[in-house]
């Protein structure tokens, strides 16, 4: 299949399925004429790949996890998972990260009402 169907099939644009062959990614075979030829492999691949940008991964993470697809063995099987779990720590790291400043920016917040709340009364009064 050419790329627009394999786009129209993977709902991915075929922007995305360049992107992805840039980054070593997604493969194709070219005609003569220089037209990228997939296969449904690739189709299955880029399903794949989408699942991972899903979960967060980068696409040098997702070319890293990739080998336990590609030559599936108890090594690249533990690699990925390695891989996918410092992976989600790092994520781990940012939400707790983000949740401290959420936090902080409620306290704001709650100061913020407080002194609407202190400029509403003392508008309310008569001089």
């Amino acid at each position: 299949m050419r790329i627009g169907e394999l786009a129209a099939r993977t709902g991915v644009s075929v922007r995305s399925l360049r992107y992805y062959e840039e980054q070593g990614l997604l493969t194709s075979v070219r005609s003569p004429r220089g037209q990228r030829h997939y296969t449904e492999y690739e189709a299955e691949r880029v399903t794949l790949i989408q699942s991972l940008y899903a979960a967060g991964l980068s696409s040098r993470t997702i070319l890293e996890v990739l080998p336990c697809v590609d030559a599936p063995s108890a090594a690249n099987s533990d690699g990925a998972l390695e891989r996918m779990m410092r992976e989600r720590d790092r994520l781990t790291e940012h939400i707790a990260a983000l949740t401290v400043t959420r936090d902080a920016l409620d306290g704001l917040i709650a100061t913020n009402r407080q002194h609407r709340n202190s400029l509403a009364v003392i508008g309310t009064r008569s001089p």
